[in-house]
């Protein structure tokens, strides 16, 4: 056999990719190279041996000869695959056909061969929880966690108004680990419906629950997305019960929102012990949360703004992985799908050592409205309210600062906006401090200083303006914030000023309403609901009561404020 140099320069790419070439005779002495000719690939594939069961996560296999460049499957069942060897499941018992048509520039063949499928052993339910993240206009991140199961889980989805016939590819779970599926592919401005199933070791695949989320929506749509402010379940009794925070997220869910935003302060971990305080302890803060925001969280894609008590701040990084803002940033990472700079969002590019993009501030566009998260903790170098374990605060508040890189991105993202309508969210003005506008003058948010003298220039002297004046000259529409445990609409500049209630205080409090000396000021307990649309923006202040506290005049789920923008 002749070696590779010798081969003609026609013959090698051909027998390198599989394809059987043949070559057109010519006479001696002409000049014209030979020809090189491809034929359709022959199709073949192996299917998994013994009796498989529904629910079953199957591997196909392609052995196909001559060269194929292009697969479509198709496994009687309605299902279909383009991937060159697939993994499929059957939903239901029966006998199917499975084709494969394996194809390159010169045609296609066709392989099938027939599969019966058992119902097998009654499979186990899943008992963990579905939290979406990151959706685009053609993606969605779906975090999958349970404390105590493992086993296989594949997700069956496709549009509202078809049938869910697309798999993702099965993936391996293991108890207490978050696992984090992505469904690409997806079609913009589209409603999906889709189902988790899970196997045990043993027995058949169980469906959860049907769910449903939607795609980016274009300029010009209409949708909805909810808000709460700090939930602090570390503080059950007085601000915190459990039953009552699930009334509130399930009469948020019930509104259908495109997403949900919390606020911060969610998975406050400085009241843990320094002297005991670990990664494990760290996670369950985080873990915590995942079966009140499964309740929301598998409809709706969950976003998350930084709040003091998480301590996932700059000023306790000390360059190796064993502190407290690397494990509440891991986890928090890990456990809910933030989303990280690529064509759909912006946001903070910087790695950090032992974290990675640290996905704490991000910005996008759906409908006519533009989205931004900021956050002051990472972005400041010294600590913004109480040190983690105990200590003085800070006294100049000009050390505190979102940054210069931040404040870059938060400065063009406004700018370059052309949505009619612009959110900015914010655990708090400055990270610390309580009121609204009462303290939107001070220090790097306005400018001034406590004394009220103009301190801007001075200390930040390559920033052109404050933040709240950059907010006003971009009108921005709402600068949402929570940290005061009160429901307070203000104004200033044309900015509206939306301070957040909490979402589970059984005392139904007014925290903190001195630091508030204007606006429509409310107590909790709630959600706040925005509908956006091409006429204007609405919002609606939703009150949640626990059974046995609701009267005439308290009712679960009625609007106590409500408020529009054209």
């Amino acid at each position: 056999m002749k070696a590779a140099r010798d081969l003609h320069p026609l013959l090698l790419p051909a027998l390198l990719a599989g394809t059987l070439v043949i070559l057109a005779c010519q006479s001696s002495g002409s000049s014209a190279p030979p020809t090189a000719t491809a034929i359709a690939p022959v199709a073949a594939f192996s299917a998994p041996p013994g009796s498989p069961v529904v629910g079953q996560s199957l591997a196909f296999t392609d052995t196909s000869t001559g060269g194929p460049t292009a697969w479509t499957w198709t496994f009687g069942d309605g299902a279909t695959s383009t991937l060159q060897s697939p993994t499929h499941a059957y939903l239901a018992a029966g006998t199917f056909t499975v084709t494969l048509q394996a194809a390159n520039a010169a045609g296609a063949t066709t392989a099938s061969r027939t599969l019966t499928v058992g119902a097998g052993a009654p499979g186990t339910a899943f008992t963990g929880n579905v939290v979406l993240g990151s959706p685009t206009d053609t993606s969605i991140k779906v975090n999958v966690f349970s404390p105590s199961q493992s086993g296989t889980v594949f997700l069956v989805y496709g549009t509202a108004s078809g049938t869910s016939t697309r798999q993702s590819p099965a993936a391996t779970l293991v108890a207490a680990t978050p696992l984090e599926l992505s469904l690409d592919g997806l079609s913009p401005d589209t409603q999906y419906t889709y189902r988790l199933y899970y196997q045990a070791s043993t027995g058949s695949a169980s469906a959860g629950e049907a769910c449903s989320f939607h795609t980016a929506r274009p300029a010009g749509s209409a949708f909805t997305f909810c808000l709460q402010g700090d939930s602090h379940p570390e503080r059950l009794k007085t601000q915190f019960d459990a039953a009552l925070y699930q009334r509130t997220l399930q009469t948020a869910a019930a509104d259908r929102p495109d997403f949900y935003l919390l606020l911060g302060d969610d998975f406050s971990v400085d009241t843990l012990d320094p002297a005991t305080i670990g990664p494990a302890l760290v996670t369950e803060r985080y873990t915590l949360q995942r079966p009140y925001l499964g309740i929301i969280g598998r409809s709706a894609p969950v976003f998350l703004v930084n709040g003091n008590h998480e301590q996932a701040a700059r000023y306790l990084l000390d360059g190796t992985p064993n502190n407290v803002a690397v494990w509440a940033q891991n986890a928090r990472n890990r456990h809910y799908s933030q989303p990280a700079p690529d064509g759909f969002y912006t946001g903070n590019p910087e790695v950090v050592p032992n974290i990675g993009l640290l996905r704490n501030t991000f910005a996008w566009t759906w409908g006519d409205a533009l989205f931004v998260v900021i956050d002051p903790y990472w972005g400041s170098p010294v600590c913004v309210d109480d040190p983690f374990g105990g200590g003085a605060k800070r006294s100049n508040l000009w050390d505190i600062t979102h940054g210069d890189i931040q404040y870059q991105w938060l400065k063009t993202t406004l700018e370059q906006s052309r949505a009619k309508y612009k959110f900015v969210f914010a655990h708090h003005v400055l990270g610390t401090q309580r009121g609204g506008i009462e303290v939107a003058g001070l220090y790097e948010w306005g400018g001034g200083n406590a004394n009220g003298s103009w301190g801007f220039t001075a200390n930040r002297p390559t920033w052109p303006s404050p933040i709240h004046q950059l907010m006003a000259a971009n009108k921005v529409t709402i600068f949402f914030q929570g940290h005061d445990h009160i429901w307070v609409r203000q104004q200033q500049d044309g900015v509206t000023y939306q301070t957040l209630s909490e979402p589970a205080d059984p005392n139904y409090s007014l925290f903190n309403s001195d630091a508030y000396l204007s606006g429509d000021k409310l107590p909790n307990t709630g959600y706040t609901r925005v509908s956006v649309g091409p006429s204007g923006v609405k919002v609606d202040y939703v009150r949640t009561w626990l059974p046995a506290d609701e009267s005439p005049g308290k009712v679960s789920g009625s609007v106590a404020f409500s408020y529009t923008i054209p």
